[in-house]
């Protein structure tokens, strides 16, 4: 492949990881409630997980495989335990 072509196109997921990375962060701002947050949290974690990926193909370099397996644990264990110790927005 083309470098240019390679370029253009990593740029472009760049550019859209960027752009659901921001609306993710709105919506963990802005939520109307806390499911709306956990899910924008999870949107989150999985953004960053992308955009190391695309590091990965940008730069051909693999260390940072080991953060991407911390952060999908990390991100699991925060959805489990939200999950198991949620209330509802108006009990108390």
């Amino acid at each position: 492949m083309n470098a240019t072509v390679y370029t253009v196109f990593l740029t472009i997921a760049a550019v859209m990881l960027a752009a659901g990375f921001f609306i993710f962060a709105w919506r963990v701002v802005v939520g109307p409630d806390s499911m709306d947050r956990v899910l924008a949290n999870d949107g989150i974690t999985a953004s960053l997980q992308c955009a190391l990926a695309l590091y990965i193909c940008w730069s051909l370099d693999t260390t940072v495989v080991n953060v991407m397996i911390v952060i999908a644990l990390l991100g699991f264990i925060a959805t489990l335990s939200v999950a198991r110790f949620r209330k509802r927005d108006g009990s108390l």
